[in-house]
């Protein structure tokens, strides 16, 4: 899955030095997640709250190359590949649009699939496969 999500940095997103707080770009990263979810079709409702299978982060990690600030323009590049036939990973390039050429921070996570009543590996939903190999 290739999907590019654009979205401002709100002051709600920063820390006391005014930078971004480190545990939002997760979050912001989460949103280009959704956001992509939602553009392929998928009803989020559904989605978090499947009563048989879940599919839960097992790994988050980001490397910060530039700060940043509140009412920054960003574009959060989605790019998913399959692992095996229970987990994926994404990664997130996150750029200022107005100076694209350095990224701010790249983003990993990694996703699992499994039963949500028990707890074990399970094989991805077709909807999730096809999401996996769809590009916007």
């Amino acid at each position: 899955m290739q999907f590019t999500y654009y979205r401002t940095v709100r002051f709600q997103d920063t820390d006391a030095a005014g930078v971004v707080y480190f545990a939002n770009v997760l979050s912001m990263c989460h949103e280009a997640y959704e956001a992509s979810l939602v553009t392929f079709g998928i009803e989020l409702q559904l989605f978090f709250t499947n009563p048989t299978i879940a599919i839960p982060i097992i790994h988050a990690s980001v490397d910060f190359h530039r700060p940043m600030y509140c009412g920054d323009q960003l574009q959060i590049e989605l790019n998913s590949h399959q692992l095996d036939e229970q987990k994926f990973e994404i990664t997130y390039l996150i750029i200022a649009i107005s100076s694209p050429q350095k990224p701010l921070a790249i983003a990993v996570t990694r996703h699992i699939c499994i039963e949500a009543k028990n707890k074990t590996r399970t094989l991805f939903p077709e909807k999730i496969k096809q999401w996996l190999s769809f590009s916007i």
